[in-house]
């Protein structure tokens, strides 16, 4: 997948890693770290420069988020609701967790899109709970940009600033972002954990 990604942008230029980056929100398993790195580092031999990198990659990381967010808005708290009078018997999953969940992030959720946008994986899927949430848009993008900025700005500088070196680092963003997905996990299974003992109760 690597050598067709630096494909991509080796020859679209700023167009192939805005749409690459734009794929990778709507198709998390899409390394962005080989992406931002690998353009990093064609700055000091191609015509691309980290600016033009940096506004590229968060041109590409906000249609992605966006289209996301759509979908969650048209999803909504009401249809989730339909979803569960039908599956949440099988999901542990009643409409009173739906509006717990839905108040939590009426209250955290701006912060949460923020925070998320420098979390493997959550990067991408955090645009649908804001979606489904009704989250103002305009509060949507601005979050967004910011975290996505901060991201974004960090890998192409590392890989500006190592050069050829740059799969180094994205070998160490790896470690960071398995270590991460193992940690969801384990949120994941606690959570299920707990909702199967109180569904019990």
């Amino acid at each position: 997948m690597e050598k067709w990604l630096i494909g991509i942008m080796e020859e679209f230029g700023y167009t192939g890693v805005m749409f690459l980056i734009a794929l990778e929100n709507i198709f998390p398993p899409i390394p962005s770290e080989v992406i931002l790195t690998f353009a990093g580092f064609m700055t000091a031999s191609t015509d691309f420069t980290i600016t033009g990198v940096i506004l590229a990659s968060t041109m590409g990381s906000l249609l992605g988020a966006v289209l996301l967010y759509g979908i969650g808005l048209q999803l909504g708290v009401k249809k989730l609701e339909r979803i569960v009078d039908r599956w949440g018997y099988l999901l542990r999953v009643t409409k009173n967790d739906i509006y717990k969940a839905d108040s939590w992030f009426n209250r955290y959720g701006a912060w949460t899109v923020l925070f998320c946008r420098v979390i493997p994986l959550l990067r991408s899927l955090i645009s649908i709970p804001a979606g489904i949430s009704g989250m103002r848009f305009r509060t949507f993008l601005l979050f967004t940009t910011i975290g996505t900025l901060i991201w974004n700005t960090i890998l192409v500088y590392l890989g500006a600033s190592v050069g050829a070196s740059w799969e180094e680092i994205v070998e160490y963003i790896d470690v960071y972002s398995k270590f991460i997905y193992i940690f969801l996990l384990l949120i994941s299974v606690i959570l299920l954990f707990v909702l199967v003992l109180r569904k019990r109760k």
